[in-house]
């Protein structure tokens, strides 16, 4: 699937406001207004202006919707769980050129609250994927211990882990140790009854 640019982008400012959501090993880290303005400014999101506690709130109410489209069990579900985003966050979408990209499109309004402003582009991103019959790509890391969001671009559909350098590797490595345990306990087996 090609995927453009501001696509990609939107993703993963979806990706990232989902993986700052609390789970068993790790605390909420878009608990407050500098959790925010780290959020916006790390995703390079513009036009936002000051942020206060209804933005934070608006934005984790935005996260709930996308932890939702995530866990959608079919895709009619993930698809009506994104209309409804989008037709919340009234998109306009319109042909800009700002801060030295291309024309590209903005499917927030002009002033738009960074809510409104993530939940149309992040929105339509996730509609792509789901119109272009690759909603599984929306996927949780397979670790165990980690539940982290991604989307798996891989050609073949066949990434598994958030990271393949950290939940990827430790597992890699942990199967490993176990082999090696497992030989090792066979060959003292074997040498006992020797």
């Amino acid at each position: 699937m090609l995927i453009n640019h501001d696509t990609r982008f939107a993703l993963d400012g979806v990706v990232d406001l989902l993986n700052t959501a609390a789970d068993e090993d790790q605390p909420d880290t878009l608990a407050d207004l500098d959790a925010l303005r780290g959020y916006v400014e790390r995703n390079s999101i513009s036009g936002v202006g000051r942020l206060t506690e209804s933005d934070l709130a608006a934005v984790r109410e935005v996260r709930e919707r996308f932890t939702e489209v995530f866990a959608a069990p079919d895709t009619r579900t993930a698809a009506e769980l994104v209309n409804a985003l989008v037709a919340k966050a009234g998109t306009t979408p319109q042909l800009t050129d700002h801060d030295g990209y291309d024309w590209h499109v903005h499917y927030f309004a002009p002033g738009a609250s960074v809510a409104d402003h993530l939940a149309a582009d992040g929105g339509m991103a996730l509609g792509y994927l789901i119109v272009g019959g690759e909603r599984e790509r929306l996927r949780r890391c397979a670790a165990p211990d980690c539940r982290r969001a991604f989307i798996d671009l891989s050609r073949n559909r066949s990434r598994r882990y958030c990271s393949s350098r950290t939940c990827g590797n430790r597992l890699h490595v942990a199967a490993y140790r176990a082999r090696q345990r497992e030989s090792a306990e066979s060959t003292q087996a074997t040498t006992a009854e020797a």
